[in-house]
């Protein structure tokens, strides 16, 4: 079922899912590989960008985890690239510090198995989503003005923090941030509440219902309605991927190209609110 709040105009482990969908359309704009700093860190990103001169409105999308010894392996999301090129916006994909070919180490290395250390880690890489932010404002094909921001799981999480510490962005995504983690980690839910307390960005919330929990998701929602903070929520349907559907959690991965017919319609819908046309 869907459950939109009234409030609609007022007010990550194992995430890695595949990148492309089989019989999808090639992308119209394959993907650039770049580099920018972080402070002291390097950081790797694909580039997306539609046909034509812009300036063109653009989204950060921020990844979930990946499984021990994949952390290394950079992944374009071509899926998400697709979606959004064709709809008008450049698209920015950060390889996170320790992900590719990203300086920093990786997650196993520096977090582990410790609960204590997931937010302080998660906040780090909230540092290279901000600084992404300001890489593509100083892109001349980029309207510096019209910049969103997009993530799945532990990228959900981080598109929450990074909306709580600038309102640069124009729109917010949340795929199910910190869904995973919410019932085991109680440092994780304090941050998240802690950001949807700060947050003033129109924000489109998502989650299954088959999700671990959906708690992660209608806990933000529930304090954004309270704060008058423009945003929409909606729980889809129990999803059943076509991969690995044995999982604890299928719902989650809803938000990988498996099912994207699920929800890029209201993902296209909420940008284009926010966001504008392109030219």
């Amino acid at each position: 079922m869907r459950r939109g709040l009234s409030a609609l105009l007022v007010a990550g482990v194992l995430c890695l899912g595949p990148t492309a969908v089989r019989g999808q359309p090639p992308v119209s704009a394959p993907a650039v590989e770049v580099f920018y700093p972080s402070a002291s860190l390097r950081i790797q990103a694909y580039l997306y960008r539609p046909d034509g001169t812009g300036p063109f409105p653009a989204v950060i999308y921020n990844h979930g985890s990946r499984p021990a010894g994949r952390e290394r392996q950079s992944v374009r999301f071509e899926y998400i690239g697709e979606l959004l090129t064709r709809a008008g916006y450049a698209v920015l994909i950060p390889e996170r510090r320790g992900y590719g070919r990203s300086d920093g180490p990786t997650w196993g290395e520096e977090v582990g198995r410790s609960n204590e250390r997931v937010v302080p880690r998660l906040e780090a890489e909230t540092d290279d989503v901000l600084a992404a932010a300001r890489y593509l404002q100083a892109l001349p094909f980029v309207d510096s003005k019209r910049i969103g921001i997009m993530g799945w799981s532990f990228g959900g999480v981080v598109t929450m923090f990074a909306v709580s510490r600038t309102r640069e962005f124009a729109v917010a995504v949340n795929q199910a941030g910190g869904a995973l983690s919410w019932n085991g980690n109680a440092a994780m839910r304090s941050a998240l509440v802690a950001a949807a307390e700060k947050a003033t960005t129109p924000a489109l919330l998502l989650v299954a219902q088959n999700d671990r929990t959906t708690a992660s998701i209608t806990t933000v929602g529930d304090i954004l309605t309270r704060r008058g903070v423009p945003h929409r929520m909606v729980i889809y349907e129990p999803f059943a991927p076509p991969q690995s559907p044995g999982t604890n959690a299928p719902g989650h991965s809803v938000f990988s190209a498996q099912g994207m017919h699920v929800w890029e319609k209201d993902v296209l819908e909420f940008l284009g609110r926010y966001l504008g046309p392109s030219p």
